[in-house]
């Protein structure tokens, strides 16, 4: 038969069909779970539960209001309302503490390198000779690369084909050399198989032991690298050189047939009028200023570069006339055979090779044997680079001025002038929301230059040379282009066909 019973609290009607047997037992139990108490009182009253059924049915009938539902928490958990001040502070204390660098941090130097890789120059030997199977050589590097170094690098050079390193330290190594070393201008770097031999080429940088009277107080302030020889400037032991000779770049005397691979000989010089503070390499001949602005030379002198007067081979380091006599020289530079030196004053003086229109705004001899003034009309000169066929200054309002002959970055269509032309400050990062930007320094290799902003950023320009530009293509650059380097660039090294910039990391 169909019966019917309100069901839980709620007072809902349900109707089932009554069964016997096993089906009426579990009916029953399903009934008092669900009815409770309304259930046994059905039973007792059926006419009652008939006349609530036709009432539901009618719909006369309507069910109770449902009761609030029960709160969302359990037990003694109560609704979650502001923090108080003292939750937030122990939440404060107990969250973890990020440090990030700030002025204070240690900031650290490092060494960054590109260009042809195959002499070892780099310093990388996993270039040369790789380090797995599915390796292969790499010929050249077009971006900066990492180089790690045992100490903390002041000083680099770039020669054709192989570089120094230096560090101002006062620990027994303070040199070191990598790259090209048929001629020792890297010192005696002897086998590790045969101690009788030398190494001609080094893949790794690699001391270069100096014979100093006081190795542990004696630091080296400078290196420079020519075609085939180094010179390396000390504090308070003169000057070093090594390397060839053949025409008196080291400053000793010339012995005929004399053998440079695999040499001992690291020549010292220390007779100047005062004492050395900057020596500069050009490709066969040796520059050195004093701290009294005099300049010093000797070696190859066929286009006048060592300004003596003469064009004769000169092995002793001489004293320089012409128009930079009683003048206080701050700076010299050469890479080529073009020389250029800066003085106190501003002023720009120049000899050597012209026939590139280095000097041509003074003479139309293309081998100028004496120091000239160039009386240039773009405002003091602070700095100088003479590369191999074109120079560059750098004027102390921060502009830069190119001249001679090749890719001076102005564009494709200015190959020569004889006469400065100013590169567009904006070309370096200047403008109108970047006011401060200036130009600090500039460097030039033998057919490349490089300049340096206050800001850290290094910016390159010309032949790009096995990819020396370091801009990640091998195509030459006209204009200027940042090289992107992770960190502020203190200082550059152009060489032939490679480059290294010491750089100060961000953090």
């Amino acid at each position: 038969m169909i019966v019917g019973f309100p069901a839980g609290r709620h007072g809902r009607f349900k109707a089932g069909i009554a069964s016997t047997g096993r089906d009426s037992a579990a009916h029953g139990a399903r009934a008092e779970r669900a009815a409770g108490e309304g259930a046994t009182k059905w039973r007792r009253a059926p006419e009652a539960a008939m006349a609530a059924l036709r009432r539901a049915l009618s719909g006369a009938w309507r069910p109770p209001p449902p009761p609030p539902s029960p709160p969302s928490h359990r037990g003694f958990a109560r609704p979650a309302g502001p923090p108080s001040s003292r939750q937030l502070r122990e939440a404060d204390e107990a969250a973890p503490v990020f440090q990030y660098a700030g002025k204070a941090a240690r900031r650290r130097g490092r060494v960054f390198v590109w260009g042809f890789c195959l002499a070892g120059a780099l310093g990388v030997p996993s270039f040369v000779r790789p380090d797995a199977g599915w390796k292969r050589p790499r010929r050249v590097q077009p971006t900066p690369y990492r180089l790690e170094t045992d100490g903390k690098i002041t000083s680099a050079a770039c020669g054709y084909g192989f570089t120094l390193l230096s560090s101002n330290t006062t620990d027994i190594t303070k040199v070191w050399g990598m790259g090209l070393n048929k001629d020792s201008q890297l010192g005696f770097q002897r086998s590790i198989r045969d101690r009788t031999k030398g190494y001609e080429y080094v893949l790794e940088p690699s001391p270069i032991p100096l014979p100093l009277e006081k190795p542990q107080q004696t630091r080296v302030l400078q290196v420079s690298c020519g075609r085939a020889h180094s010179l390396i400037l000390t504090d308070s032991e003169g000057v070093f050189t090594m390397g060839n000779n053949s025409y008196g770049q080291c400053g000793r005397k010339i012995v005929e047939d004399e053998i440079y691979s695999e040499s001992h000989l690291i020549h010292q010089l220390n007779d100047f009028d005062s004492r050395v503070v900057q020596v500069v390499c050009g490709q066969d001949h040796s520059l050195f200023r004093t701290e009294k602005g005099t300049v010093f030379a000797c070696g190859w002198g066929a286009d006048g570069q060592t300004g003596l007067g003469h064009y004769n081979i000169t092995s002793v380091p001489t004293k320089l006339g012409g128009d930079i006599a009683g003048v206080n020289i701050i700076q010299v530079s050469s890479y080529g055979d073009c020389c250029l030196a800066v003085s106190d004053e501003g002023d720009l003086f120049g000899w050597g090779n012209s026939e590139y229109l280095q000097l041509a705004s003074v003479t139309e001899t293309t081998q100028v044997s004496v120091p000239r003034h160039l009386p240039f009309k773009i405002g003091k000169i602070k700095e100088a680079a003479c590369g191999g066929t074109g120079n560059a200054v750098l004027t102390e309002e921060g502009n830069v001025f190119v001249w001679g002959y090749g890719i001076l970055g102005k564009g494709p269509n200015l190959t020569e002038t004889a006469v400065p032309e100013m590169i567009p400050p904006s070309l370096f990062g200047w403008s109108d929301l970047n006011p401060d930007v200036r130009v600090a320094h500039v460097r030039c290799g033998l057919s490349q230059f490089a300049a340096l902003t206050n800001r850290g950023e290094l910016f390159v320009w010309g032949k790009n040379l096995r990819g020396c530009l370091g801009i990640g293509r091998m195509e030459d650059q006209y204009f200027p282009w940042r090289v992107t380097v992770p960190g502020e660039v203190v200082d550059v090294a152009c060489g032939v066909d490679h480059m290294v910039s010491m750089v100060k990391s961000f953090t």
